[in-house]
């Protein structure tokens, strides 16, 4: 049965510009419908219907995984900048006691609102986070997942990155913390044939982005270069498998996988690839080099102010 009209109430939409300028198009009416006639525990079923990359995408619940073991408490506040269609905005409003979410588009942001229309404790601020952040009061959490390599973006400047950092450190509690997730550069399968996520072309990131422009991933030195630029010097370092969007295990520095447990190497949902070299070989090297934390796929930071 389709949902009340009366959830698009639940936007706020003092900052939206009334235009969406960010969109993956038609298939955004697609998800909307389907958030709009589906049930949370519907949606394995959609997707198993549709055998849609889109779909899979911004509705399974696996996205989840990526926060819904982080230590929030229900008397937290978050602020999810950058939430979309809300793929990870349930498990955050599970814990906390309010999420705050920022996104540009009111159309993903409505696909959100649907979705998780069970939950009373969600706030989505359309707009531009730069128009947005000034009124914004500070939080025990803030996420960035698959956002801050669209911190040139959101920021501008010369030094959008670093930047962004800043006026996010300003939105958080003493002791509260920064969650990001974003994809390495360097991550192995880029170097055994996957394409760039934002560009879609071969080696683009491991190339250092001599074509595109715009968006931006980074490897785990650049990140901490620009940790410790703005002062994020308590941080701790994870590793998603697969990767960050439709994470599996978990790794860290303290818990690190070990030779034949990578083997969920070849599930590339959303493009074509190319097979390289045998990569189950030489990421098991790679664990034995003790080098796993330098080509990870993707990396998830949690950042103490």
């Amino acid at each position: 049965m389709p949902k009340d009209n009366k959830v698009e109430n639940r936007l706020n939409l003092t900052y939206y510009g009334g235009a969406d300028v960010y969109s993956d198009g038609e298939v955004e009416d697609t998800l909307l419908d389907i958030a709009k006639s589906n049930t949370e525990k519907q949606l394995n079923q959609m997707i198993a219907d549709t055998c849609d990359w889109s779909i899979l995408y911004h509705f399974s619940h696996i996205r989840q995984n990526i926060v819904s073991w982080l230590p929030i408490k229900d008397t937290d506040t978050v602020l999810e900048i950058g939430s979309g269609c809300g793929a990870i905005t349930g498990a955050l409003a599970k814990k906390a006691g309010k999420v705050t979410c920022v996104d540009l588009s009111k159309k993903r942001s409505l696909v959100n609102v649907y979705r998780n229309d069970s939950y009373d404790n969600i706030e989505v601020m359309v707009g531009n986070f730069k128009d947005v952040e000034p009124n914004l009061p500070q939080f025990d959490y803030v996420t960035l997942i698959g956002v801050f390599e669209y911190g040139e973006a959101y920021i501008g400047g010369d030094t959008p990155y670093e930047d962004f950092l800043r006026i996010i450190k300003s939105h958080i509690r003493p002791g509260g913390k920064l969650v990001i997730a974003i994809e390495n550069r360097w991550g192995m399968k880029y170097f055994a044939g996957c394409r760039e996520d934002h560009f879609g072309t071969f080696f683009e990131g491991i190339n250092g982005y001599p074509v595109g422009k715009g968006v931006k991933t980074f490897t785990r030195m650049e990140l901490e270069t620009m940790f410790d630029a703005c002062g994020f010097l308590k941080r701790t370092f994870y590793y998603p498998y697969p990767d960050y969007k439709l994470p599996r295990v978990i790794y860290s520095d303290d818990y690190l996988p070990k030779p034949g447990d990578l083997r969920i190497n070849h599930d590339n949902y959303d493009r074509d690839r190319l097979v390289v070299f045998e990569e189950d070989k030489v990421l098991d090297d790679v664990i034995r080099e003790g080098v796993f934390d330098k080509f990870s796929n993707s990396y998830l930071v949690v950042l103490e102010n």
